[in-house]
């Protein structure tokens, strides 16, 4: 809790067993009063571990893809009354302890959203990350900045902190289940006018992290591209903005659609957990 406000912590989780405790370990619980965890249909004991760690858990019977996770993830917190949504990957690939700050941020007032920037300074490098998705990045958020009329240092962090307004009134559902829907989401919040305020994040690149193939950058690049692209059409009134204002209501629903099945799957893993 930061004054009032409830603070949720999101992980959009698919096969983190091997990275789940060290980023819960490290999530700031002083401050942060719950933590979800939705899990994508993984292969491996996510969920297991999930329920050691006393997490709440939502998990997909089939995978829906990295967007239709987050959606659960969202859904699920602003069910559960959370005021601020701090999403932060479980793959230890971004440092938890900077989930005070960027709420701190959006508590304040003078935010309605906080991204943890890999850019603004070394940590990109630094930690590892390959120079063809660095180079990508620096590329593709001049061309945004540009098209889009920001001043962002970078448009493709993981790391976000949300307050509820902003969840309660972007179209979501409108946007892709695949790994676009994080730059959808950042064009919406843009044409929606809400403030975005960003934080230096240091970052980590190893074998358990997660991090798509270079197939799936470039398919990753060209959407945003077409995002992009999409935006400044929409404000000339060029083409219908059907990202940003559809036609019908497409905001997330007050009711968690997974929730009355995470119980009784909670209780086979407990059952399973027993029985080992």
């Amino acid at each position: 809790m930061i004054g009032d406000r409830k603070v949720a912590v999101v992980l959009p989780a698919y096969n983190a067993e091997k990275t789940l405790r060290r980023t819960y370990d490290e999530i700031p619980h002083d401050i942060v009063d719950d933590i979800i965890l939705t899990d994508d249909c993984s292969t491996d004991q996510t969920v297991l571990v999930a329920m050691e760690l006393g997490i709440h858990i939502v998990r997909h019977d089939k995978n829906r893809g990295y967007g239709g996770n987050q959606k659960s993830c969202y859904t699920a917190a602003l069910a559960r009354g959370a005021d601020i949504v701090v999403m932060l990957h479980p793959d230890y690939q971004y440092s938890p302890r900077l989930v005070t700050a960027m709420a701190g941020m959006v508590a304040s007032g003078h935010y309605d959203a906080v991204f943890a920037s890999r850019i603004l300074s070394r940590g990109a490098i630094e930690g590892g990350m390959p120079r063809y998705k660095y180079v990508a990045n620096r590329l593709l958020t001049a061309f945004q900045n540009l098209v889009m009329r920001q001043k962002l240092s970078e448009y493709h962090t993981g790391y976000r902190a949300w307050s509820r307004e902003v969840l309660e009134k972007l179209p979501l559902l409108a946007c892709s289940d695949d790994f676009v829907f994080d730059n959808q989401m950042i064009a919406q919040a843009a044409w929606h006018g809400f403030r975005i305020g960003e934080i230096s994040c240091p970052t980590k690149y190893f074998a358990e992290a997660s991090s798509i193939n270079f197939k799936r950058s470039c398919i990753y690049g060209l959407g945003v591209l077409r995002t992009t692209v999409d935006y400044r059409l929409s404000r000339w009134k060029l083409k219908q903005p059907r990202l940003y204002e559809p036609t019908i209501d497409a905001r997330l629903p007050a009711a968690v659609p997974v929730q009355e099945q995470a119980a009784a799957i909670e209780a086979r893993y407990e059952r399973q957990r027993i029985a080992a």
